[in-house]
């Protein structure tokens, strides 16, 4: 079974493009689709697609928590799906699941949908997207709304996706300018640059060309390995001093932190060299918004209104005490006998295997409920 077979695409030639509010256009191909050759932008998103892994789905339906984490689909276990979501988002700023059902309308799989563009199309009053692939031999597929979770980014002129990533684009481009600039100007100080000048008079054009030819062809070839030409009392050489203009590395510094703004990373996120206070705030900020909007997202997909209102629910968890110092970690254990947090819990966050009865909350003797009744312990026992 291939990808494409995964896919049941809607068969009709009756589609319309989907009119949006405020007439916006429905058609959407990624802008700068080699933002990922850059490798200034892998490092900006491999930290953000790696702590977002790590997180781990938990459901009221036990069997759709057990297909995300272990095996969303044929290709990817839980923690490289999330990963590719991730990257996909920060990339082309909206990212696609379809969601696989069987003829009882049960959920079967989660897939990525790795599209090269995309439009929105009306079929029957209902809304579809159709999905452009690189593969040009691949035709394209139309799904139904309702089997697709949608993660956006960027989320302002278009009802549908999130726009793209051409803000950046010009001071990536700038980045790249700057880096050909250096190899050019190694290469260009690396080689041999004069004027060769005849000290006879008159010399016949012929003869000049003959003697620049053969100078060339002594001197500057590579087996001249040695550095050193010599000439006679007819020819003089001049040495032409090249000083390439370069970007100073203020400049490139400048132009490399307003890519890791752009992304809301920065070096001791990229380096893992972070403080526990700025894990924190890196958390905060950029791994707990997506994992909120990918559970509400899949939840709203996956089940019916009412099984929503019965409770029925998708969340993505990440232990974000994990980051803590071993200090820190100590000093929850207090939490623990006041019944803040059960012995698995904090076992959890010390990266220990449950134990059986661990689940249990438990308090100290010397704590109890507002408003109970403390013992009498002068009374005497009968």
């Amino acid at each position: 079974m291939s990808f494409w077979d995964i896919f049941k695409p809607l068969k009709s030639a009756k589609q319309t493009r989907w009119r949006e509010l405020g007439a916006y256009t429905a058609v959407f191909a990624p802008f700068g689709q080699n933002m990922w050759k850059s490798d200034l932008v892998r490092s900006c998103v491999r930290p953000l697609s790696e702590h977002t892994s790590k997180a781990h789905a938990t459901s009221t339906k036990p069997d759709i928590a057990k297909i995300l984490n272990i095996s969303p689909n044929l290709y990817q276990n839980g923690k490289a799906f999330l990963s590719k979501i991730r990257l996909w988002l920060e990339i082309k700023n909206t990212a696609f699941i379809y969601i696989a059902r069987d003829n009882a309308a049960r959920v079967t799989g989660f897939y990525p949908v790795p599209y090269a563009s995309f439009e929105a199309m009306e079929y029957m009053g209902g809304l579809y997207i159709k999905f452009q692939f690189a593969n040009t031999t691949q035709k394209p597929f139309v799904f139904p709304w309702e089997d697709l979770a949608v993660i956006r980014k960027d989320y302002y002129e278009s009802d549908i996706w999130g726009d793209d990533n051409g803000a950046i684009l010009d001071k990536l481009q700038l980045l790249t300018t700057a880096e050909q600039g250096v190899g050019n100007a190694i290469k260009s100080t690396a080689n041999l640059r004069g004027i060769l000048k005849a000290t006879k008079a008159m010399v016949a054009p012929e003869s000049l060309r003959e003697m620049k030819d053969q100078f060339i062809t002594d001197y500057l070839n590579l087996e001249n390995s040695s550095g050193i030409a010599s000439l006679d009392a007819t020819m003089d050489f001049v040495p032409v001093k090249v000083e390439p203009s370069m970007a100073d590395a203020a400049t490139l510094k400048q132009l490399q932190d307003d890519v890791q703004r752009y992304f809301g990373v920065n070096d001791h996120i990229i380096k893992s060299e972070y403080t526990e206070e700025e894990m924190e705030a890196f958390y905060q900020s950029r791994i707990e918004p997506f994992l909120i909007d990918i559970s509400d997202e899949l939840t709203r997909k996956v089940f019916t209104k009412r099984e929503i209102d019965l409770g029925n629910k998708i969340i993505y968890e990440s232990n974000r005490l994990q980051y803590a110092s071993n200090k820190t970690k100590l000093n929850m254990v207090q939490l623990v006998d006041r019944g803040i947090m059960s012995p698995n819990e904090l076992r959890g966050v010390f990266n220990m295997a449950p134990y059986e009865g661990g689940d249990e909350y438990v308090r100290r003797l010397d704590t109890m409920p507002t408003g109970t009744e403390a013992p009498d312990e002068t009374k005497e026992e009968s």
